[in-house]
C-alpha cells in the first residue's frame, strides 16, 4: 500500500512549475521584496520558506486513515480538471478507496492555521472566514471519477484575499491563510466525504490531489495580496 498511498498530486510538469515558483520566492525574499508581506503573516522569511518547502515535500506523503468500499474506475492515469493535470496512483491490488490525509496540503496548513489563531486570538473572525470560504468552495467543488474532489485552482486564492481584507485590514494576512487553507479543506474535502465511495479513486487524499494546488497557492498569493493592502504588521495577542 505504501507505493500506492505516497505519490505526487500533480504531473511532474505542473509540480515543477510550483517548484520554480518556490525558487522564485526564495530569490524575491532574499531581495527583501516579499519580506514585508511575510512580516504581516507574523513569521520571518526563513520560517515562511520552511513552511512552503514543507508543504511542497509533504504533498508526496499521505497518512492512511481508513479504506472505503467501492469499485475502481481509474488507476495510473492523469485526470484533467480546469486546466490542471492530477495524478491517479497506480495500484496492483484493489482494496477499495484509501482515505488519507495529505501532509503538505492538510497537516501543515492545519498546524499553521492553529498557530496563527492562537497567536492573534482571531477566533471570531477566523471562524467567519473559514465558514464563508468553505461555503464558496463547497459550491464549486466537483467530484471527479478516479481522482476525488477537485476545485478550480485560483478560487481559494481570490476569495480569501477579498474576504480577509473585508474582515480586517490589520489581520488580513493571517486571516487569508487560515480562511483559504481551512476553508478549502472543509468545503472541498470534509463536506464531500460521502461522495468519495462512488468515484472509484484508488486514494482519496484530504488536502491532496484536487485541492493541494489551491491550498499551496493560497499560502503564497492570498497572504501576499492581503499583506500588501493591510496597513501595519499585526500585533500578537501575547
Amino acid at each position: 500500500m505504501g507505493s500506492q498511498v505516497h505519490y505526487l498530486p500533480l504531473t511532474p510538469a505542473l509540480f515543477s512549475i510550483l517548484v520554480l515558483l518556490f525558487v522564485g520566492l526564495i530569490i524575491l525574499i532574499q531581495l527583501r521584496i516579499l519580506r514585508y508581506a511575510y512580516m504581516k503573516l507574523g513569521v520571518g522569511p526563513g520560517t515562511a520558506l520552511l513552511l512552503l518547502f514543507g508543504s511542497l515535500i509533504g504533498s508526496y506523503f499521505n497518512i492512511p486513515v481508513t479504506i472505503l468500499p467501492g469499485e475502481m474506475v481509474k488507476s495510473g492515469e492523469v485526470v484533467d480538471f480546469f486546466g490542471m493535470q492530477y495524478v491517479v496512483p497506480a495500484v496492483q491490488q484493489w482494496p477499495g478507496t484509501v482515505l488519507a490525509v495529505n501532509v503538505g496540503g492538510a497537516v501543515i496548513p492545519t498546524l499553521m492555521s492553529s498557530y496563527l489563531m492562537l497567536r492573534y486570538q482571531l477566533w471570531g473572525k477566523a471562524t467567519i472566514a473559514v465558514v464563508v470560504i468553505a461555503f464558496i468552495i463547497h459550491s464549486m467543488a466537483t467530484p471527479v471519477h478516479g481522482l476525488g474532489i477537485a476545485v478550480p485552482v485560483f478560487a481559494p486564492v481570490v476569495a480569501t484575499a477579498i474576504l480577509a481584507f473585508i474582515l480586517s485590514r490589520e489581520y488580513a494576512a493571517p486571516l487569508a491563510y487560515i480562511g483559504g487553507s481551512m476553508g478549502t479543506l472543509i468545503g472541498a474535502d470534509l463536506t464531500n466525504l460521502d461522495k468519495i465511495t462512488g468515484l472509484g479513486a484508488p486514494v482519496a487524499s484530504i488536502g491532496g490531489a484536487g485541492t493541494f494546488d489551491g491550498i499551496f497557492l493560497t499560502g503564497i498569493l492570498a497572504v501576499l495580496l492581503a499583506g500588501i493592502v493591510s496597513p501595519s504588521q499585526p500585533r500578537p495577542a501575547w
